[in-house]
Parts: structure tokens; sequence; C-alpha cells
């Protein structure tokens, strides 16, 4: 099997505003470019485990869901070769990511603890936040992952402005920016990119288009052919990459960034992917309204993790059946242990409503203070 050797040689094969997205390796396994030479079994294994932890992820959280032990959930399902490609992209703990609210794997992906973001799910003592962000809007400081909005489009402006900061800092970093399809029909998303591209601001922006903004399709949200076909607007490079294909997400977006902490200005990459479960928990039954079984049932024979699974055969290195339920079983029982211990942790009081904001407190909240204090029956 050929092997890519060298910054040149992969420049070659990634280019701007390709009319097709860019993949090096088919969904049989079979690579279609010449696989870089770091894609060795054991750095293919690493991703595997990290998109097979996420998909599992999703499955034991929405079962918290059902059981009422969280209120809320969007599934990554499906989209796993994305998020994790990105995270293995760019420099964990340096950059500065500002993801949207599906973006738990990249999460897991950049080394946040699944601790972390299930006792942000569940808003117990544990949660960084201490209950008060909405379910399953994760961040991590440490890691300099943002918190995520629920209001669509609305991390990208404050994006654009953490990029230009870096660049008046004179950092080597970056800033690293997600969100979906339905996302670029957002005023929000036309200032960020037009000030980051104003600016040469060190802006990533990634597009994790799974064609679907709840029910509506990528069709009716744009004229144009594709997303990152928009770049060319803002005097910026768009790539076009198979978002299933975790060593051309992982390629194409390194090289962006590259490109990005250079200096060059922002740039922009679309991930053509597909979310196989529904929008959210709050979702009308996503098979059945808006799109059909044979649509779903396309993508689930395109399953980034299966593709993996299929190139580590081609390579020699295959992942036997058995091994793979070991590896479910072990990322189960681990999630089982931080969601106990969370849980047992208890969960934040009323008090810290009134906590952390103003350092005197205003008097209509001191007001309300007091109001909630007697209907918890005069607690102290």
């Amino acid at each position: 099997m050929a092997r890519a050797s060298g910054k040149e040689g992969l420049g070659q094969m990634i280019q701007p505003f390709t009319a097709d997205p860019i993949r090096f390796v088919a969904e049989d396994g079979q690579p279609v470019l010449p696989l870089p030479e770091r894609y060795t079994p054991a750095l293919l294994r690493e991703l595997h485990h990290l998109m097979l932890q996420g998909r599992e992820f999703d499955r034991k959280l929405i079962t918290l869901l059902r059981q009422g032990r969280t209120s809320f959930y969007s599934q990554a399902s499906g989209m796993e070769a994305t998020q994790i490609g990105l995270a293995k992209a760019i420099r964990a703990r340096h950059d500065w990511v500002w993801g949207y609210y599906r973006d738990q794997v990249l999460g897991l992906g950049l080394g946040v603890p699944m601790f972390t973001l299930i006792s942000q799910c569940l808003g117990s003592n544990t949660d960084e936040c201490r209950g008060r962000q909405m379910p399953h809007h994760f961040s991590a400081r440490d890691y300099n992952f943002v918190s995520a909005s629920s209001s669509i489009a609305s991390q990208v402006p404050p994006a654009a402005g953490s990029a230009m900061a870096q660049k008046y800092l004179g950092t080597d970093e970056i800033t690293v920016v997600t969100f979906g399809d339905g996302a670029t029909s957002e005023g929000d998303w036309h200032a960020g990119m037009n000030m980051a591209g104003a600016m040469g601001a060190p802006c990533l922006f990634v597009c994790e288009n799974n064609q679907w903004a709840i029910s509506t399709h990528i069709r009716h949200q744009t004229a144009s052919e594709n997303i990152h076909v928009k770049a060319r607007a803002y005097g910026m490079p768009g790539f076009y990459v198979d978002g299933n294909d975790v060593v051309a997400v992982m390629e194409v977006c390194h090289h962006a960034a590259e490109w990005v902490r250079a200096g060059n200005g922002p740039a922009l990459v679309e991930c053509l992917t597909y979310r196989v479960g529904s929008h959210s928990n709050a979702d009308a039954d996503a098979e059945k309204s808006y799109r059909t079984r044979d649509e779903v049932n396309e993508w689930l024979g395109r399953d980034p993790i299966q593709r993996v699974e299929n190139l580590l055969e081609y390579l020699g290195d295959p992942i036997s059946a058995e091994e793979r339920a070991g590896m479910i079983a072990a990322i189960h029982k681990q999630i089982d242990e931080d969601v106990l211990r969370a849980e047992a942790a208890g969960y934040p009081d009323w008090r810290i409503m009134f906590e952390d904001v103003y350092s005197d407190l205003p008097d209509h909240l001191r007001q309300q203070e007091v109001m909630l204090r007697e209907e918890q029956g005069g607690q102290a």
C-alpha cells in the first residue's frame, strides 16, 4: 500500500474548494489516497476507541434521559469521525474551542473526562457549572472548551473575537468554532465569518454538516451548492471533506488549522456527515415525520466506526467481535461508575442561584431570594 510522506505531498492532496469531499479511505476500508505514514494500526485503534466511546456515551445518556435522570440530550451518533478527527487535528488544551450543543464526542477527543461531561448532564455538585447551565451544554475550563449555547450560531461572533484577541496578543493559539449546517442560515454566522475574514483572525470555522437542521434539510437552508463555497465571500479558503472518514477529517482539519496558525487568516472546513439519531429528545420521530428509513439506512451503511474497522482489517490488524464487545463493556462500566459517583455527590442548593454574579446583590434579586426562602419554608 502506498504511503504519503512529507507535508508537501499532503498539501497537494488537500486543496480548497474541491467539487467533491476529500476522502482518504472508502467505506470498505480501502485507501483511495496514499495513507499518511502516521496512521499506524496503533493510532487507528486509538481513534477507533475514542469514536466507540462517543457512540456508547450517546447510548448510555439516552438511557439516563429515559429514566428521568437528566432532561435534555442531543445525539452525535454517526458524526464521530468528524468530531474525533477535529479533536486530534488541533492542539488540545492550547487552542480554544467554541463548540455547539452536539459536541460531546469532540470533548472526549480533546481529553475532557467522561465524568466531567456526565456531571454537567446531571447537574450534580460535581458539575463545574454547579447545575446552572442547561443539560448537555458542556464546558471544561482546563481544556479551553467553552460552554455551548442553545441559541443557534451565537458562539460564532465571540469565537471571532477570541481569535482577534489571539492575533493582537501575538500568541500561537488559534480559535476553533464548530456549528451545524443550520447555523449558516443565521445572521450571527455571517457576522462572525465576515469579522474574522476582515481582521485576518486566526479562526478555524468547522461546519459539522449533518444535513438536517432539526427537520429542515440543507436544500431548504441554502441555494448554494454546499457550505464551504461561502468562504469565498469572506476572503478565506473553504475545504470540503468526507466527515465520516476520520483520516480525511484529521488531515484536512490539521492542514487548515496550521494554515490559520501560520498567520494566513481564517479558514472554513465543511465536514459532510449525518446524524443517525433524532435532533434531540424534543425532536419528532425522525424516521416518520421528515426523513425516510431508506435514507437513514443508507447512511448507516457509511458508519464511520465500521470504516476504521474495515481499514484495520485491510492493514492486517482486525478488531474481532469479542474484542469489540469487551471494549463496549468496559466503556459502559466506566460510564455507570461515573454516573453513580456524580449522583452520590448530591445536587446544588437553591441558594447558589444568587451567588457568583454580583459582589453586591441588586435589590430585585435580593427580593427574589427572600421570596424563594419563604417558599422553601423559611430556610436560612
